[in-house]
C-alpha cells in the first residue's frame, strides 16, 4: 500500500518517495520546496483537517489534503 503525505497525522516526519502530480500541481509542489528525496515533518492540521501545516528544510508551508495526496512518501 502506498502512504501519501495526506495520510500522515502531525508530529510524525517522513521522506518524499515521489510526487505523483503532473503540469500544474507537480510544478507547484517543487516550488513549494517538495522534492523526491526531501525530509520533512507534519507540524498540524487546521481545525477542520484542512490544510496542513508542514515543517522543510526550516520553514514551513500549507498545503491542501487534496494536493497532499499526489506526494508518496516513507515514515523515518
Amino acid at each position: 500500500m502506498k502512504l501519501t503525505l495526506d495520510d500522515l497525522k502531525p508530529g510524525i516526519e517522513c521522506l518524499v518517495k515521489k510526487l505523483n502530480a503532473k503540469d500544474k500541481l507537480g510544478q507547484r509542489l517543487m516550488d513549494m520546496g517538495v522534492y523526491p528525496g526531501l525530509r520533512l515533518k507534519v507540524v498540524r492540521n487546521a481545525p477542520l483537517e484542512d490544510p496542513m501545516e508542514l515543517e522543510l528544510d526550516g520553514f514551513y508551508v500549507s498545503l491542501r489534503h487534496e494536493e497532499a495526496k499526489y506526494v508518496e512518501v516513507e515514515r523515518v
